[in-house]
This record gives structure tokens, C-alpha cells and sequence, in this order.
């Protein structure tokens, strides 16, 4: 059974809508925030700010790839360009940590030498700051949190939000202590959720590109299954990979007795295949190939 095209492309189209309208909050305060760090010479500022140009261009590329991922197949690209999300997110994975290393560099060469920076700017610039990514992570929170796609935008939003928080928490303690190193500490904090962020990108976006089977999707548990249908002598070549973050896929080599081929049950048989793969895997799209039994002398390496 094939995904249906009108409801994937629905869904890419109120996940751009939502998309869109986090974009443009977003450029607007990081705007507002790029002038207040340069003022107030805090870079714990500055990395936010910077956070948020990658905020900017990790939502921008999300709003392409959801546009390509609501195509329909055509020509060569028999499975549309649902993929798009996945680039996408692995995307937003490397900039997040591109961006974690410059802002640490900066962060330990300001623990040694401390810069004089303006606490009070930096608490009010940051609670605004708290306040807008609390907005946009709401908007894409209305989305399909199931597309990598979104999940990659709410995490970068939400790792900025967690970032203005401690950006928040250390302009009070230089204003009320003048901890001048606060600033840098806060900007550490900040690196830290953005490498934890980007390592979860990436790990989940790699699984998808490297074609691995979903994480919930047990092969032993999908062979005895399949094996324990009427008819089925045995299960071989068995891939189940992910097409996108909302797409796994099923292929399989079922061995059958030679009576399905006599009576004309085969037909009921893939019914039985599809419906046990849709009712306790949820895999809705799956190919399977049926042999007889003396089929697999003609066959190379199996598994």
C-alpha cells in the first residue's frame, strides 16, 4: 500500500504555513539582538544571536525541503521527494554544531580575559528573547512533530530558548555582582544544549540516510510475524528502512507452499502479509516477493 500523496502534501503544506510564520518572528528578533549584543559587548548575546541566524536558515531550509517533499513521484523520483526532510534536518544537525565550536572558542577565550559587559541590557534583551522563541516554539509546535523536518526547527528554537534562559540568569549575576565571567559560562551552557541538539539530528537523520530499520521496529519480532501466517514456509531478505521521518518501507522474500500457486490464494495471502505488517508494525508500504520452496536453489546469498 502506497502513502497517499494528497495527504502527504496537505500536511507539508500547514507544516510551511506554521514554518513560515516561526521564520519571521524569528528575523525580526534576531535583528533586535545582533544591535543589542554589539551595544552591550556580551557574547553570551552574540551567540544567541548567532543561534538564531541559524534558527533563521534551519527554518528556511525546512520550509524548501517541505515544499519538495509535497511533489508527487514523477519521472526518475519514483518516491517523490520525500527525502528532502531528511537532508534537511541532517543540514540543520551540522550547522548546529559548526556554530557550537566558534561560540566555545570564544567562551574560553573569555573566561581567561574577562570583557566588561552591560547586565542589565543583556537581561532585558534576553527575556525578550525567551518570549519570542517561546512564541515560535509554540507556532511549530501546531505542526507534524513526526516530520524530522519540524522536529529539527523546534529543536533549534527550543535550544535557543533553553540559551536565553541562562543568558538571562547571567546578566543578573554580573548585574548584581559584576561576575563578569558569567557571560562566557552562560554561553557554555548554551554550546552544551546545541551539541546535545545536534547530536540528536544527526543520529536520527543518519539512521534514515544510512537505511537502517526504525529504532521501533524489532526484524526478529517482524520475521516470526510474517512466518506464522497460513501458508508461510519462511521469510528471507527481509529490509525495512525509513524513506522519511514518516515513511518506513518493507521488502521481503516469502517462501509459501506450493498449493497457493494451484488454488489461487495468493491474493488472500498478500492481504494477510499487508494487513499483519499494517495492524502490528504500522508499515504501510511494503513489497514481497512469493516462492515456492524450491525457488531458493535459484537464489544467491540469502538472509
Amino acid at each position: 500500500m502506497s502513502p497517499d500523496p494528497d495527504d502527504a502534501g496537505g500536511s507539508a503544506r500547514g507544516d510551511a504555513r506554521y514554518l513560515r510564520a516561526a521564520l519571521v518572528l524569528i528575523v525580526a528578533f534576531m535583528v533586535v539582538e545582533v544591535v543589542a549584543s554589539v551595544l552591550s559587548h556580551s557574547l553570551a548575546l552574540l551567540s544567541d544571536a548567532g543561534h538564531m541566524v541559524v534558527d533563521a536558515l534551519a527554518i528556511g531550509a525546512s520550509l524548501v525541503a517541505s515544499r519538495w517533499g509535497a511533489r508527487p513521484p514523477r519521472g526518475p523520483w519514483t518516491f517523490g521527494f520525500r527525502r528532502a526532510e531528511i537532508l534537511s534536518a541532517s543540514v540543520n544537525g551540522v550547522t548546529l554544531l559548526a556554530i557550537a565550536v566558534v561560540m566555545a572558542a570564544g567562551a574560553v577565550e573569555r573566561l581567561w580575559h574577562p570583557v566588561a559587559v552591560a547586565g542589565g541590557d543583556v537581561v532585558v534583551v534576553a527575556l525578550a528573547g525567551v518570549v519570542v522563541n517561546a512564541s515560535a516554539a509554540w507556532i511549530l509546535s501546531r505542526a507534524d512533530r513526526g516530520s524530522l523536518n519540524v522536529r529539527g526547527s523546534l529543536r533549534h528554537v527550543l535550544t535557543d530558548l533553553y540559551g536565553f534562559l541562562a543568558t538571562a540568569a547571567a546578566g543578573a549575576v554580573i548585574l548584581t555582582t559584576h561576575f563578569e565571567r558569567a557571560d562566557p559560562i552562560a554561553t557554555l551552557v548554551v554550546v552544551a544544549l546545541m551539541l546535545r541538539a545536534a547530536w540528536s539530528l544527526l543520529g536520527a537523520s543518519g539512521r534514515i540516510l544510512l537505511e537502517a530499520a526504525p529504532a521501533n521496529v524489532d526484524l526478529d519480532e517482524v520475521r516470526r510475524h510474517l512466518a506464522g501466517i497460513e501458508h508461510v514456509v519462511g521469510v528471507h531478505d527481509l529490509h525495512v528502512w525509513t524513506l522519511s521521518s514518516a515513511l518506513p518501507v518493507l521488502s521481503a522474500h516469502v517462501v509459501v507452499d506450493d498449493t497457493i500457486f494451484t488454488t489461487g490464494a495468493a491474493p488472500r495471502l498478500l492481504d494477510a502479509l499487508q494487513s499483519c505488517l499494517t495492524g502490528h508494525f504500522d508499515v504501510e508500504h511494503s513489497t514481497f516477493q512469493l516462492e515456492p520452496s524450491r525457488h531458493r536453489a535459484h537464489e544467491g546469498e540469502v538472509h
